[in-house]
């Protein structure tokens, strides 16, 4: 029998189009291997809504792994650091010749894999990393002069040019191995908290699970997406964003499902179809800002002028934006949304976040904190990348004059109100379109703040901001 093969599974817990587990198959019985770093994570922001998940996906992944006579092997380490070290005694206890794991992005994140290679090579050992969470690898799409694109439209563009069948291409699900005399380690337990998590059925972790929802999104709500991404109140998202940031799902699951919803197209034919593809580009361009632009993983903004503009100190500002007591109820019921379910539309992520670093001119790097630490769906690029958007520092950045009139948002895209009566009980015995800026004269029976900044002055205190960097 040839020497087992590792696999170091990540955020890429699935067994179906999963290339690093495919290319393990290929070369020989696989022994699967998951490192638990909770430090480490809590020390980069996951909270307990994304570590539950990443503990019930593990769990998931077992099962699955158990299907194909794989055992998966379990350690805890303190830091990244640790891994090198770990996975080569992994390496020796199994008899494995060689390693395989797909790639992540986030600076620390490739070093820690970069450490790995190289330990693994000077112990006479294979380690390889393959590009299974892109169509194309960071560094393959870039610009007549040969820069990074840090522009979207025109990398979408270059994305759907290069794109051939090959790139979208499902990896074999290995078949059923011979038994290895391995045991799987038994799974651990996940340590109290300093947040409880959500309610994991409001989250079932797992492929059946993301599958489930793509199948459901793509047949009831997929050609309306268009339309209806925007309103709060319905649900016309996919809600597959926690699977897709863990790899319970594939982009090219998804990309290949929506080819044979659309006739066999991405970018065109149905509207909706094309717009939610869209988004799903948008994660593969984060992704190659992080690897390209380094700095927006120091903390750093992506528009480097934008370093000296002069926040605001506000702790009760902040404090009131993160337990939803603005005073703009657009505002409050999404951030309500946020803390008890771990997830938040889109457009309100937009809304939100402007409205902290606009509205209150507070460092958007305490805002991209927060989400992270209560999103089950938390991922370094995606996150960074949306609220340095919002902040008018990153890529693509909206204009530093562009700042959401949060009640103008809550007409537009909530005009029943029937967003803020779910979130924001308090307001529900309103006429709808009041709910939208209740009278001041009702606020104090209502128990709801009245407006913690006016909608001008805030305008003009962040325009004043701005144009002292010199960017009118």
């Amino acid at each position: 029998m040839p020497a087992p093969v590792l696999i170091w599974f990540r955020s890429d817990l699935r067994v179906h189009d999963n290339r690093a587990l495919a290319a393990a198959a290929r070369q020989g019985p696989v022994v699967a291997v998951f490192l638990r770093c909770l430090s480490h994570w809590q020390c980069h922001g996951h909270g307990a809504n994304k570590l539950d998940f990443w503990g019930r996906g593990v769990a998931s992944l077992r099962e699955a792994l158990a299907g194909l006579n794989i055992p998966l092997l379990h350690r805890d380490i303190d830091d990244f650091a640790a891994a090198p070290a770990t996975l080569l005694a992994l390496a020796r206890e199994t008899g494995a010749g060689a390693l395989h794991f797909n790639h992540e992005y986030p600076l620390d994140e490739m070093r820690r894999d970069r450490a790995v290679v190289e330990a693994f090579d000077a112990a006479g050992l294979a380690a390889t990393g393959h590009h299974d969470a892109v169509a194309f690898a960071p560094g393959e799409l870039l610009t007549g002069k040969g820069d990074v694109y840090g522009v979207f439209t025109p990398f979408a563009r270059a994305w759907h040019r290069r794109l051939t069948p090959e790139r979208l291409a499902l990896s074999d699900t290995p078949a059923p191995q011979a038994p290895l005399p391995i045991a799987c380690d038994p799974l651990p337990v996940l340590p109290e908290l300093a947040d409880s998590p959500v309610d994991g059925r409001r989250w079932p972790a797992g492929e059946g699970p993301a599958a489930d929802r793509l199948e459901r999104f793509l047949r009831f709500r997929g050609r309306h997406y268009a339309r209806q991404r925007d309103f709060p109140a319905i649900r016309g998202t996919s809600e597959l964003s926690p699977y897709l940031a863990l790899g319970m799902i594939s982009h090219r699951q998804c990309l290949q499902a929506v080819l044979a919803e659309n006739d066999g197209a991405l970018a065109e034919g149905d509207a909706g179809l094309a717009a939610w593809v869209n988004e799903l580009v948008w994660r593969e361009f984060y992704r190659h800002v992080a690897v390209g632009f380094p700095r927006v993983c120091r903390h750093r903004a992506f528009q480097a002028h934008t370093e000296a503009l002069a926040w605001r100190d506000d702790d009760a500002g902040f404090r009131a934006w993160c337990e939803g007591r603005t005073g703009y109820p657009i505002v409050d019921a999404a951030m309500r949304q946020l803390v008890a379910t771990g997830w938040m539309h889109n457009r309100l992520r937009m809304i939100t976040a402007m409205f902290l670093s606009k509205h209150l001119l507070i460092d958007w790097r305490r805002g991209e904190a927060f989400f992270l630490r209560h999103l089950v769906d938390g991922e370094f690029c995606a996150n960074n990348g949306g609220w340095q958007w919002a902040a008018s520092t990153g890529t693509d950045a909206a204009p530093y004059f562009r700042i959401f009139n949060p009640t103008t948002q809550s007409n537009r895209f909530d005009p029943d109100g029937r967003f803020i009566a779910e979130w924001l009980p308090e307001l529900a015995g309103l006429p709808a379109k009041a709910r939208h800026a209740p009278p001041r004269d009702r606020l104090e029976r209502l128990d709801y703040p009245s407006p913690i900044v006016d909608h001008r002055a805030a305008r003009a205190r962040a325009l004043e901001a701005f144009k002292a960097l010199g960017t009118a």
